[in-house]
Formats: structure tokens, sequence, C-alpha cells
């Protein structure tokens, strides 16, 4: 679409269910699981880890419902931003909420980037024998680099592009699970140790940690929301879009863990936690050698480098719309607000959040991934859930295109699981501390430039 020099440009609504689903699945299909399906194992002792990946895939769903009343509802650029505005009142706490997540963004969607950049790193390390931790950090840094620039193009032409993105994650995930599947062992993968299911502290600890792997495996469902202006009858496509993405997605990883522990023995696995050389970086690459040879474990090291790379570049489309949109409704820097003037996609907003996840690409994978669960869960998830109840109260005739099955179980079931996943370790506590952190010095900030501009709750009476 070319844009007259008299008319403002306009973002097109270029994307369909199955585009939405990829773009989605890309997100959520990164290189997580190939990197935390060992520690998944460690964290409950055995292959009753499955739990974890069964009780993530519900809280996934129940959360996956908030959002798909959410975008039916309210089918904009911006996601949870316009979510959170609306919920909680546009003119009152609703602008704290909205700007609150938007703050969050900042470090959220580039920490969350940075992740899918560092694991295509480690993958890499597989194939460049010797390669340096100094090496390691400029690949990470330069697969954010190029998805920016491969991402500076007009949304429809990137809407083609997801689909082959997707096509080599489904090639992936598929030859792993067929592989994996073709040497079922159900000897190997019922071989639970003693007191597997006795529900003491360990087990619930255990699950917890499992499930905070499992969760941020999962993440990513909700993509489709943030692009809400872009899409082809929102009201319907985006609620199918997040919720087969997560119902494709959780069978995936069921049968992928099937698929590994029936070739490599959960002891094992468990122990590459621990081997100095990080061998549980790349999991994938020793199943597939173990299965086929050398050359098969290169082919699939490079498919999971495809993976990552796709996770990063559905990432960064999907995060790049939310300063926009708050932008465009006075509530961020005005500058976030342009459109590029020939492709209309917010390119200063792609740039900005490239350079920040950049710079944390060359911070530890497990510390990044710890940082990025409990600010997303404290800023934005425990709000947004509690937000989509109260909407239904404050907006009983907003027209709602998909309204959440067994209203209001979902949203209830989701709560405690983020409260469960949050609080129950206390090794994990200072990142609570971080997203408070975060959290109170938003909120200074938003009241500062409400006084400044006069705004709720400075503004004056009439």
């Amino acid at each position: 679409m070319s844009v007259s020099p008299n008319t403002s440009p306009v973002m097109i609504r270029g994307i369909g269910l199955w585009q939405a689903t990829t773009l989605n699945m890309i997100d959520m299909v990164g290189v997580g699981p190939f990197i935390t399906l060992p520690a998944i194992l460690a964290a409950m002792g055995g292959p009753q880890a499955m739990l974890g990946w069964i009780f993530g895939a519900v809280i996934s769903m129940c959360d996956g419902l908030v959002w798909a009343e959410f975008g039916a509802a309210l089918p904009g650029s911006g996601g949870s931003y316009l979510y959170l505005r609306e919920a909680y009142g546009p003119d009152r706490w609703g602008r704290l909420m909205s700007f609150l997540f938007i703050w969050m963004i900042l470090f959220s969607a580039p920490l969350s980037v940075a992740s899918g950049a560092i694991g295509f790193s480690q993958y890499t390390a597989f194939l460049w024998q010797g390669m340096t931790p100094l090496e390691g950090k400029l690949v990470a840094v330069g697969v954010v680099v190029f998805t920016v620039i491969l991402l500076y193009r007009k949304i429809t032409a990137i809407g083609k592009l997801s689909l082959l993105l997707w096509g080599g994650v489904i090639l992936t995930v598929g030859w792993m699970v067929v592989a994996g599947l073709g040497h079922f062992n159900a000897r190997q993968v019922l071989d639970f140790p003693p007191h597997a299911f006795q529900l003491s502290k360990e087990f619930f600890l255990g699950l917890a940690l499992a499930s905070r792997f499992a969760v941020y495996d999962y993440w990513g469902y909700y993509n489709i929301c943030f692009l809400g202006d872009e899409v082809r009858d929102p009201g319907r496509t985006i609620p199918r879009a997040v919720l087969l993405s997560i119902a494709a997605v959780a069978a995936i990883y069921l049968l992928m863990n099937l698929s590994v522990i029936s070739v490599i023995p959960w002891r094992e696995a468990v122990a590459m936690v621990a081997d100095p050389n990080h061998t549980h970086n790349f999991i994938a690459s020793i199943f597939m050698e173990r299965l086929y040879g050398h050359r098969a474990a290169q082919v699939i090291t490079v498919l999971v480098m495809w993976t990552a790379f796709a996770s990063v570049f559905s990432l960064l489309l999907g995060y790049s719309r939310i300063p926009y949109a708050a932008a465009v409704r006075g509530d961020f820097f005005k500058g976030f607000a342009r459109l590029h003037p020939r492709h209309a996609f917010p390119y200063l907003s792609l740039i900005f959040l490239g350079v920040v996840a950049a710079f944390f690409s060359l911070k530890k994978l497990t510390d990044v991934i710890s940082a990025l669960v409990i600010i997303r869960v404290v800023i934005q998830f425990l709000s947004q859930t509690l937000g989509v109840m109260m909407l239904r109260r404050r907006r009983p005739d907003l027209k709602r295109p998909f309204r959440m099955w067994l209203y209001p179980i979902p949203a209830v079931i989701a709560l405690g699981g983020w409260v469960f996943i949050l609080f129950s370790r206390a090794s994990e506590m200072r990142f609570v501390f971080y997203a408070l952190t975060i959290t109170a010095a938003g909120v200074l900030i938003f009241f500062l430039r409400a006084a400044r501009r006069r705004e709720w709750p400075f503004a004056a009476r009439v």
C-alpha cells in the first residue's frame, strides 16, 4: 500500500485466521522447550514432570480465555494496554493500569525477545565448536539486529513470511515427535522414582518450578491480540487463534516430552543440567544424534535455530505495536505514534525495542527467563485476569463476540495458578522484588506526569 503525502497512513487489516494462529505458534514454539525440558525433568525428579506441562497448559488455556474475551470485545492494537484501560475505567484507574503495562513492556518485551536470541546462540555452539562466550553474545545480538531489519516492511509481506517461518517450526517439532515416538519405550517413559506422586512439600515445589518453565514455553498464545488493528474479522479470528494455538502447542509439547524420554533416559537428561559443558542447552541435537548420527544432529540444530529465530521475529512484531497504540492515544511519547510513510508500520517502536533487546541478549538466559516470568505475572497477568471480571460489571452492554466459557471459573483458576507459580519458591523472591520496584517506579512516573499535564487525579474540577 502506498500512502499519499496528504493522507495519514492507516494500518492494514491483512491477517487472517491461519496467519494469526501461525504468528502465535511461532511465538510459543521458540527455543524454550528445546532447552527447558531437562530443567523441567530435574524440577520434579522424574517423568512425572509431565504434570508440569499439563498444569502449565491448564493455566495457559484459562488465561487464554481471558485474552480471547478481551481480544474479541476490544480488537485494537496494543492488547493489554486497551484491555486494562477499559477494565479499570478509561478516565481514572484505567489510565494508571494501562500506563504500568506500557512501562512494563519496556522491560519484559526485550527480555522475551532476548531469551529467544540467547537460545539461538546456545544452539549455535553445537555447530560452532570452541565458540567463546563473547562470540556467543555477539551472535545473540546479531539475531536481534537482523530481525529488526527483516520486520522493516509492510504487514502483508510479513504475514506471508510468518507462514514460511511457521513451516520450519512445524518441521522441527514434527521430526522430533515422529522420530521419538517411532522408538517409543514404555518402560523408560514410565520409570517413575519411588514416591513420585506423594503430595509432599517437595512435590509441590517441584511442580511450581516445572510449571514456571512450562508457562514460559507456552507464552505467546496472545501475540495476535497486540495486532488487533491488522486482523480481519477480529471478533472471530482472535479468540479462535488464541485457543487453537494453545491446544496445538500443548499437544506438541506433551508428545515431545514422551519422545525425548523414550530415547534419553530421564536420569541422564537430569544429569545434563549439572554438566559443566552445558549439554542440556542442545538436548534436541543429542536426541537426534543418538537416533540417526551426527549429520542428523546438525540438521535438527539448524532447525531449532530456525525455530528460535521465528520466535524472535514474532515477538518483535507483536510487541512493537504496543507503544504505538499508547502513543496514538497520547499516553506515551509522541514519536512512537509515527507510522512508516510508505509501509504503514510503527517503525520507531520497532527500532527502540530491538535496541533494548540487543542489550538484554548479553545477559544469562536463566536470569532473563526468571525476570521475564515474574515481571509479567506481577504487573500484567494478575491485573488483567481481575480486569476481565471488572469489565463485565462495568460494561455489561459491551458487544462481546466471544464470551469466556464457564465464566468466571477459568479466570479464578488462572489467578490461583499465577499466585502458585509466583510465590511458591523463596529463592526467586529477588525477582519479585525487581517487579515490585519496577511497578513502584512506574506509579511514581505516572503521577508526576499526570501532575505536570494536569490530568487525573490532578485535573482541575469543573
